[in-house]
């Protein structure tokens, strides 16, 4: 007796390939990655000549210990904030873009592993948000301290010069995979993207202060502020306040909420219908 075949199990690499058309083949999509590196690298560079011209007018140098930080020229915040922010939604888009289209559907029936489906969207956004963030955060270094070349200027083997580009280039896709399980939990356009810039700028902001130590200490556990401390040069860590995490504990809170962003997508497309 003949038997019907059996349907061929989609491979993981095959799940890669799709989300990659989906994900690369709306023109917008490359446009707008290209056009917020340029407008990170400009604002960055602006900050560094204003300050070497503030500092090539003065007529005595600055006294020691109150120099600016000329590596945190690099990673200024408006700048970086603007980078996270549409990484976040770069991520979530692959699933509140689809869940808004019913695309998804069609996804998981021909897909049924929605576990696979979601991991094969993490790594897509993870691998193209590390590229996009390894080429801003190494090119902004390189443009702004050649900028400050005669006032400060840090070189990539100064203390805390590596460590500060290849946390500028991390926080691309940490902040990429936070946007990918807020989509998978919104699972709305506007409520995910509100909930993105809520966790990632509204919470940095609510949580200042130095009163309280159990504050900080929150603060400390979100990934901007996690962000500002591995980017602070080692010299002008009294700038960051009184409490101040440890550079291990910075790498952790980038470690935690990754995989935590992962998980929660996974477990969130697993229970809830598309």
């Amino acid at each position: 007796m003949n038997r019907a075949p059996r349907a061929e199990r989609a491979r993981f690499r095959d799940l890669l390939a799709a989300e990659r058309i989906k994900l690369l083949s709306l023109r917008s999509t490359p446009a707008v990655l290209a056009g917020t590196a340029l407008v990170v690298l400009g604002v960055n560079a602006n900050s560094a000549r204003s300050n070497a011209d503030r500092l090539a007018g003065q007529a005595w140098p600055e006294p020691s210990g109150t120099s600016f930080d000329a590596l945190r020229t690099a990673f200024v915040d408006p700048a970086w904030q603007l980078l996270v922010v549409v990484l976040a939604v770069l991520g979530g888009s692959t699933l509140f873009g689809e869940y808004a289209s019913g695309l998804l559907r069609t996804t998981f029936a021909a897909v049924p592993a929605r576990g696979h489906v979601v991991l094969a969207k993490a790594a897509l956004v993870t691998v193209l948000a590390t590229v996009l963030g390894g080429f801003v955060s190494g090119a902004s270094f390189w443009l702004t301290q050649a900028l400050l070349r005669d006032h400060g200027g840090r070189a990539l083997d100064d203390p805390g010069a590596a460590r500060a580009v290849l946390a500028g280039a991390l926080i691309a896709p940490v902040c990429a995979l936070i946007g990918l399980a807020v989509g998978a939990t919104v699972r709305h356009t506007a409520g995910s993207v509100g909930a993105a810039l809520a966790v990632l700028l509204l919470l940095p902001a609510l949580l200042q202060g130095e009163r309280h130590r159990w504050v900080a200490e929150l603060a400390h556990l979100l990934p901007l502020n996690a962000f500002r401390r591995l980017v602070t040069d080692p010299s002008h860590e009294d700038t960051l306040g009184r409490y101040v995490s440890s550079v291990p504990e910075a790498w952790c809170v980038y470690g935690a909420w990754a995989l935590g962003a992962v998980v929660l997508a996974v477990g969130m497309v697993r229970r809830r219908s598309a």
